[in-house]
């Protein structure tokens, strides 16, 4: 069956802008029938989300989104988890204190380049949830230093030399594994990211695969119509399942990205624990999706 989805979202339990409550409710009115919260290496939103679906009949999945050392920009989702997932929220713990550990040491990177971003001012932003380098980018935008926020990624926390202060990461085999633990299904996230030739995009593609990948997130803003149609045939080549999913994080974090109701069959994630009779009914030629 296909229905509006996106897949790929996230709240203020990492660097998104808006409570898991508010999120759901944004999605509801975007016309989205169900939505994964997909936050960076925690589910500290995702019951929350959960219970602000089921008051609004919203299908709300319990996600991840956690990062691979196997390259800076490899991204894998768990979708559709179960509520207990002690391997999973074990390796959360160890994401989350190195991002903890890390904060420190983006604080004196930026320091050394002659900039004044206090931490203080970072964690409040954060509101008690996973600090990220989008904090850092909005206090580093607040405060003058760059004049957008792809400004503070491109000069500063996105560049080579600010890798040698990245953080501890699981290999995407640890991280196959502990989605799978948890009941859930995993997916190579914006595969454009990883900004490498197509021929090079098959190798890792089979070593995921070998390691257990389920699907591959197609379609995604920021991929041409041409991506688009190579990351379909290569989903159809390696017998993956195809996702997709905004990435959304709120207008004030990304002002170029919105939620999207992507029309998705979603019948290979298996049954939903918290599935909803849907208010939302859209025929499938009112259904905006990426090209």
């Amino acid at each position: 069956m296909t229905c509006p989805a996106d897949l790929h979202t996230h709240t203020t339990a990492s660097d998104g802008q808006y409570t898991p409550s508010q999120l759901a409710a944004k999605a509801l009115a975007a016309g989205i029938q169900i939505l994964a919260v997909t936050d960076h290496d925690t589910m500290d939103g995702a019951e929350e989300a959960v219970r602000a679906g089921q008051a609004c009949g919203l299908t709300v999945l319990r996600g991840v989104e956690l990062g691979a050392r196997e390259d800076r920009h490899m991204h894998i989702l768990g979708l559709n988890l179960g509520p207990e997932c002690p391997a999973l929220a074990e390796l959360c713990r160890r994401l989350r204190a190195s991002r903890e550990e890390r904060k420190y040491r983006i604080a004196a990177f930026l320091r050394g380049k002659g900039l004044d971003v206090p931490l203080e001012e970072v964690e409040a932003l954060a509101g008690g949830g996973v600090v990220a380098r989008p904090h850092f980018a909005r206090v580093m935008l607040r405060r003058g230093y760059v004049s957008s926020l792809r400004e503070a990624f491109d000069r500063y926390l996105d560049t080579d030399e600010y890798q040698h202060i990245e953080r501890w990461k699981a290999g995407a085999p640890e991280c196959i594994a502990a989605i799978h633990d948890a009941g859930g299904k995993a997916v190579l996230a914006h595969p454009c990211q990883l900004g490498c030739s197509h021929g090079r995009l098959e190798e890792i593609l089979r070593a995921l695969k070998d390691a257990g990948l389920d699907g591959i997130e197609c379609f995604y803003p920021r991929h041409s119509p041409e991506q688009t149609a190579a990351y379909l045939r290569l989903a159809d080549k390696y017998g993956l399942h195809i996702t997709g999913g905004s990435d959304f994080h709120g207008e004030a974090v990304r002002p170029d990205t919105f939620l999207t109701p992507i029309p998705l069959n979603l019948d290979w994630l298996g049954t939903f624990q918290n599935a909803q009779p849907h208010r939302n009914r859209l025929y499938q030629s009112q259904i905006p999706h990426f090209p």
